[in-house]
């Protein structure tokens, strides 16, 4: 089979921005990032309530211009990236397969699901000085911090959505001659996926709340070091570059993982 020619995916390209401009929600998003950034301005000059004691917008654009030609800016995105990849991979490989197996069968949902309860409500914070005992290595003791952060929230989005599934289905799919693994594969799965998406959603943001967090507290890097030690030199503007930094970092990992979602479930695209 033959490649499409390169002209049609460019044009294929061009069609998908051009709707993207046409689109009143981008119009309407940047209509209100613009107010927002006016509003900021305007209030630190101005010296409104709560806004005259933020670091104005244009301080702030300074320092970021700083950062963008400072390298150990971009070593602070590298680390806290790395850091999310590892412990979040890793819940990824541990979370899917228990979440399934917790959902789809009850004598491993009975066995696990007590200790689950118990260590679920202990917030990942609350590891970093077990870790530290745990992992000697202030980078794993991070990394497990990270993990714990998606590890819970991943598997109780993939039970829900295993325990949810129309037991109908799967009758009937026993009736009809199915095995156990056509049963998971064709069924189980795929009901699943919408859930297993969910958690990781979640979990990606749950993931960089407690990495920022664990870098403040154990680590010498990343961009939450970056934004607390911005903080401990009295370099206001910085710590605002370091928000901002954290946010945009969070934005693309959710939309790695919208796209992934997208690839793997195209049955859910409304338009």
């Amino acid at each position: 089979m033959s490649a499409p020619p390169k002209g049609s995916k460019n044009g294929s390209r061009r069609k998908k921005i051009a709707k993207l401009l046409k689109d009143r929600a981008t119009y309407r998003g940047c209509i209100a990032i613009i107010a927002v950034l006016v509003l900021w301005e305007a209030g630190s000059v101005l010296g409104l309530p709560i806004l005259k004691n933020i670091p104005s917008l244009s301080s702030v654009l300074v320092s970021f211009k700083e950062a963008v030609f400072d390298p150990a800016y971009y070593v602070s995105w590298k680390d806290s990236f790395m850091r999310i990849f590892l412990g979040f991979t890793l819940a990824l490989i541990i979370g899917i397969p228990l979440g399934l197996f917790m959902g789809t069968s009850r004598y491993i949902r009975e066995l696990t699901l007590p200790v689950f309860e118990v260590l679920r409500p202990i917030p990942p914070l609350a590891w970093v000085p077990a870790s530290a005992i745990f992992w000697p290595d202030v980078e794993m003791s991070v990394i497990f911090v990270t993990f714990l952060g998606a590890f819970f929230v991943l598997i109780l989005n993939i039970v829900g959505g295993a325990r949810s599934i129309d037991a109908r289905y799967i009758r009937a799919a026993v009736s009809l001659g199915a095995s156990r693994r056509d049963v998971f594969w064709r069924i189980v799965l795929p009901a699943t996926l919408p859930s297993i998406l969910v958690g990781m959603t979640v979990g990606i943001g749950v993931c960089w709340n407690t990495v920022v967090a664990a870098e403040m507290i154990a680590s010498r890097s990343g961009l939450g070091f970056l934004t607390w030690r911005s903080y401990v030199t009295f370099s206001y503007p910085m710590i605002v570059v370091g928000m901002i930094s954290i946010g945009i970092a969070g934005y693309i990992s959710s939309g790695i993982i919208r796209i992934l979602g997208a690839r793997l479930m195209p049955w859910l695209k409304t338009n």
